[in-house]
């Protein structure tokens, strides 16, 4: 009986190493998929702050924790087991649409540079309605939220897509394991990271307001640097946005059979890669990112062009239907 005993023991912890094992797969390919989404994810940083700017302090995190309930539920209920029925019934759509998806990000990054560059109108609408945030009532607030939570939307769904195509060769229960813990873990870092940057200039303003004189320096340090922590995540997030959506669109013509344009990338790659001793494959790295990012601005530019030929005429026809 008790050799039956151990044997029992045995058969428990083969099943614990196994499902450790098991464990440690979906977490190190959860790690590798979040990895791919990088790009998508500062974006998603970079755009949620501007949705509480000017809102009063004490209704800053629970707006931030509405926002981010609705992207976990945006996640689970609706894009993930979309994405899931996708890879498993029609694996072939899954290249057209993340490249759909890289068409969109290269537009949402042309278009800051375009903004930036004076030719567009969002910023001076967003710090508009920034102003009058703070009388916001509960309407208005539960509006806001939902637009939020609709713009997060898109963004998950490229997060989720990307980390799907990353995962896509495992088998279905893993994939569904992979892609729980991506979105997951992605909610929590955007909303954590976003829930710290607005509440920085308030942390800032209580230690500049202490007699400590250190406590003082740090106090003003963090509230002058607000701004510009703000801009730099901006900038970061659009040359993420570019390079992320050209590099889509490079490795997926590729796989529609369109070689020419990967091959000479990868080319180009390699020599560099080689040519250099030590720290070739960081410049052959950079090669691809500085060649996928222009593909980016430029299809990225191709559709901000179509795309504000299209409201004009919409506009000028505005007076005739009222």
């Amino acid at each position: 009986m008790s050799a039956g005993l151990f044997a029992l023991l045995d058969d428990v912890a083969a099943l614990a190493k196994l499902a450790a094992a098991s464990v440690d797969d979906v977490g190190a390919a959860a790690g590798r998929a979040s990895a791919k989404a990088a790009g998508v994810v500062v974006d998603d940083t970079a755009v949620t702050p501007q949705y509480v700017a000017g809102v009063a302090a004490e209704r800053e995190l629970p707006i931030i924790k509405k926002i981010a309930v609705g992207s976990l539920r945006n996640k689970l209920l609706f894009i993930l087991p979309a994405a899931l029925l996708l890879s498993q019934f029609l694996p072939w759509l899954l290249t057209p649409l993340l490249m759909v998806g890289g068409t969109y990000l290269c537009y949402e990054g042309a278009e800051k540079v375009w903004e930036r560059l004076g030719g567009g109108h969002h910023a001076a609408d967003a710090d508009q309605d920034a102003g009058a945030a703070g009388d916001l009532g509960p309407e208005q607030e539960k509006s806001m939220v939902s637009g939020a939570i609709r713009t997060d939307f898109i963004l998950s769904t490229e997060i989720m897509v990307i980390a799907l195509n990353e995962v896509a060769d495992q088998g279905f229960v893993s994939r569904a394991a992979i892609l729980v813990v991506v979105a997951i873990a992605i909610t929590i870092l955007v909303y954590g990271v976003v829930a710290a940057i607005v509440k920085m200039d308030d942390i800032g303003l209580r230690l500049s307001q202490r007699e400590s004189a250190a406590s003082q320096r740090i106090g003003l340090g963090l509230v002058r640097a607000m701004p510009r922590l703000l801009a730099v995540i901006s900038v970061v997030g659009t040359a993420a946005m570019l390079w992320v959506g050209g590099h889509i669109l490079l490795v997926g013509v590729d796989d529609l059979g369109w070689h020419a344009l990967y091959d000479w990338v990868h080319h180009i790659e390699e020599d560099i890669a080689h040519a250099v001793s030590g720290i070739g494959g960081a410049l052959a790295w950079l090669f691809n990112t500085f060649c996928s990012a222009v593909i980016g601005l430029v299809v990225g530019a191709v559709v901000v062009a179509v795309l504000h030929g299209i409201p004009w005429r919409g506009r000028r026809s505005e007076p005739a239907s009222h």
